[in-house]
């Protein structure tokens, strides 16, 4: 396990591939999860690429530090890890928070930046109303109470079989996050909009969205991708939230070809 100390936090990470000289991809999690959610997804992509993956700070191993959290500051340790193993031009793939992190890290540091998948995200998700309610019902009732919502807005009806291990294994990862890290987020998520970020983005950049995603739907997704200048926008089907747990294959094919065209 690698972990490294930034000022008063701790952030858990892992790469795969540094060194051999091939293009590199840095993997932003989701709210809720932390970064095993990518481990298919790697599988499939293969040895083509080199990867970083890290825990944002209040999930998985990583210090929850003192939440709330802003945007930038999850901006902030992405940055702090990248320079750490100085490394630049990277294609960063941001899911979801990740997506937002991603647009910040693009706005702050683009010349860290090749190129970005904006997965299953948008410049601005949700409202003050929906985060606020999530805060307060994480406060009053933990983290238990979300599974059942949330996985109905992540995976589509055909994943959330009750003979599904992974699905099980989902909402397990989900019930065991920090509940104070999980709510940081969600206030980070809230204060967030990177509408005028998205306008100046030069890079090439791919938005993919899942056809059943009940946390951010394609329209939205689209809305972002009608953003960006230049940018792609591809739909994963029979997908929600989170395609690289419920369809690892489809989500590396939608993305080899936009990847394949920054080696040319």
């Amino acid at each position: 396990m690698d972990f490294l100390r930034i000022d008063d936090r701790t952030i858990h990470y892992r790469t795969q591939g540094l060194g051999t000289g091939r293009p590199v991809i840095a993997f932003i999690n989701s709210l809720g999860t932390d970064f095993r959610i990518w481990d298919m997804l790697i599988a499939e992509l293969g040895d083509d690429y080199a990867y970083v993956l890290h825990d944002k700070r209040g999930h998985g191993l990583s210090d929850v530090g003192a939440p709330p959290y802003a945007m930038e500051d999850h901006v902030d340790d992405l940055i702090a890890l990248l320079d750490h193993l100085k490394l630049g031009k990277v294609v960063i793939w941001g899911l979801s928070v990740g997506g937002l992190i991603a647009l910040g890290l693009q706005a702050r540091r683009p010349d860290l930046v090749r190129a970005l998948v904006l997965s299953n995200t948008a410049h601005k998700i949700g409202t003050d109303e929906l985060w606020n309610a999530r805060i307060d019902k994480i406060a009053a009732e933990g983290m238990a109470t979300l599974v059942g919502p949330v996985m109905e807005r992540w995976f589509t009806p055909a994943f959330r079989r009750s003979d599904n291990a992974l699905f099980a294994g989902a909402c397990n990862m989900l019930a065991r996050q920090s509940a104070d890290g999980y709510a940081g987020t969600c206030a980070a998520i809230r204060d967030a909009d990177y509408t005028e970020a998205a306008h100046r983005i030069t890079v090439p950049t791919l938005c993919v969205a899942g056809d059943g995603d009940g946390s951010t739907p394609p329209d939205l997704v689209r809305g972002l991708a009608d953003l960006v200048p230049g940018s792609r926008f591809v739909v994963v089907p029979a997908c929600g939230h989170i395609p690289c747990l419920e369809q690892p294959a489809a989500y590396a094919a939608t993305a080899r070809g936009f990847l394949e065209t920054l080696e040319t």
